[in-house]
């Protein structure tokens, strides 16, 4: 497994002393993770992205590929409600093919389940996250800054058949499906008739019955799962899938708007003017939006990110599909864009999809000490 370069004490003390003043609780988290969990919170895409080994009783397992999810789990298995928690370890990923990158690397972080004002914990966590990537001395930084719930806004504020918008929310993480989507072709989201009747079948049922049902199907047929899905997952998705087929097409007139927000991308202030004049007769929800990501750029400003080194771009996401809010991501113009020196984000649905009882706000940041020093480049 290939390592990362060293970088020296006084460097790594200078990158992580932000995020040991922010009043965090230092933790760790096991290195084996539930392969099946992980497909099903960040998506199928990340398999290939996961070292997959056998757990302690023969089930799938993979090396964590970063700490969120698994930092998440023990937050809840510990039966707290909120919690703020500073990490320093290893992260595993294979590399993309004829990539050279690192695939065992050092991740410093925090991830805050706190409720309160999630507009500047927003804030506060983008600014750590530059804060920590400045200190290992690169001067051509810049922030990124996107939105999953700004796209979803948008979409709503067009008013269309709900089906159809739920399907297009979906399809902000897969630019491909996203393109077929504009283009048309949103049928092909479709399932096969035989997935449809299915579907169709568990369509009418509570969700728990559904997925019983379909486990006591598989049962019958003698069939196991695979990947370690689980049947309420399953269920859900070909119904969502089913309902997906029925909610018709983009217009073109809907179709360009879409793309219109997707092309935007400037400095902030001009980027929200921008999606403000795009946005469709039902804006109320878009509107809140905006005027949450004015003052979350202003929390920037104030804890010493320079304005005129970020971009808000609309169409930016990450791989991850457990993001469900604002992103950003930190990066170096010596290194390329797949190789951010910090990153981060809001996601307020993964605890609940974990299990949690309570709703409490999610949000976290990290860097990588190896890419934020000035004489590294990994």
């Amino acid at each position: 497994m290939r390592l990362e370069r060293s970088i020296p004490a006084e460097a790594l003390d200078a990158i992580r002393a932000p995020f040991l003043a922010a009043g965090a609780t230092p933790t760790d988290a096991p290195v084996l993770q539930p392969l099946g969990l992980l497909l099903d919170l960040a998506g199928e895409a990340m398999r290939s992205r996961l070292f997959v080994v056998s757990g302690d009783a023969g089930e799938e397992a993979c090396l964590r590929p970063d700490f969120t999810v698994a930092i998440a789990r023990q937050h809840l298995a510990a039966g707290a409600v909120a919690g703020r928690y500073f990490y320093d370890g290893k992260a595993f990923r294979v590399a993309p093919r004829g990539s050279d990158r690192a695939e065992e690397f050092r991740q410093i972080g925090i991830e805050a389940f706190e409720t309160g004002d999630s507009v500047a914990a927003d804030a506060e966590m983008a600014a750590l996250a530059w804060a920590s990537a400045a200190a290992g001395g690169r001067d051509d930084l810049s922030l990124l800054l996107g939105d999953v719930s700004l796209f979803g806004a948008f979409i709503d504020s067009l008013g269309l058949a709900p089906p159809l918008g739920a399907r297009l929310k979906r399809a902000f993480a897969k630019p491909r499906q996203l393109k077929i989507e504009l283009d048309g072709g949103g049928g092909a989201e479709a399932p096969s008739a035989e997935k449809s009747r299915i579907a169709a079948l568990l369509a009418g049922l509570p969700e728990a019955e559904a997925a019983a049902v379909l486990q006591e199907l598989w049962s019958l047929a003698g069939i196991e799962p695979v990947g370690g899905r689980r049947p309420a997952e399953i269920a859900h998705r070909l119904v969502e899938r089913a309902q997906a087929a029925r909610a018709g097409t983009l217009s073109a007139g809907e179709a360009d708007a879409v793309r219109a927000f997707l092309a935007v991308g400037d400095r902030p202030g001009a980027a929200l003017d921008a999606i403000a004049a795009l946005g469709g007769p039902r804006r109320e929800a878009l509107d809140a939006a905006l005027e949450g990501w004015r003052r979350r750029l202003a929390g920037l400003v104030a804890r010493g990110v320079p304005e005129d080194r970020m971009v808000l771009a609309a169409a930016f996401g990450r791989a991850f599909g457990y993001y469900d809010g604002f992103l950003f991501e930190v990066r170096s113009a010596a290194l390329d864009e797949e190789r951010p020196v910090a990153a981060g984000g809001r996601y307020d649905g993964l605890p609940a999809r974990l299990g949690a009882a309570a709703t409490t706000g999610a949000v976290g940041c990290m860097v990588r000490p190896a890419r934020a020093h000035a004489g590294g480049g990994e």
